[in-house]
């Protein structure tokens, strides 16, 4: 009988989060009320990530709906985040998130965030 890790689902694949760290942020607005909208960042979790391949299919159908489509990364999946969050990697480059997909047969349970160029960036707001 050969021999299994413990606690390990069957025939799925381990995954690995080598590649470098990105921080998670929610958009929301710093303004006071009647007054125009600040928008900041508010730091939501800092993950670890694999980088991912981006496809010529994802890259062509990004285009296609004027989306200047950068990179993928795989992280855990924790549930929280969404489309309308914003990643900033270690080299502090500030993207928008455009999909989260979850990635099947990989354990730990992972998620694939596609992210996209952002032409302006955003202000962090002090918490």
């Amino acid at each position: 009988m050969p021999w299994e890790a413990p606690y390990r689902p069957q025939n799925e694949i381990t995954q690995t989060y080598n590649d470098g760290y990105v921080v998670i942020y929610s958009v929301t607005d710093e303004a006071a009320p009647g007054y125009q909208p600040a928008p900041k960042l508010k730091q939501k979790i800092t993950l670890r990530y694999a980088e991912q391949r981006l496809g010529i299919q994802r890259y062509y159908a990004g285009r296609q709906n004027q989306i200047d489509i950068e990179r993928v990364i795989r992280t855990p999946n924790v549930g929280i985040i969404t489309n309308q969050d914003v990643a900033i990697t270690e080299d502090g480059r500030q993207y928008r998130i455009d999909m989260v997909q979850t990635a099947q047969g990989i354990y730990p349970a992972s998620i694939d965030i596609t992210l996209a160029k952002i032409e302006q960036e955003y202000e962090v707001a002090n918490t």
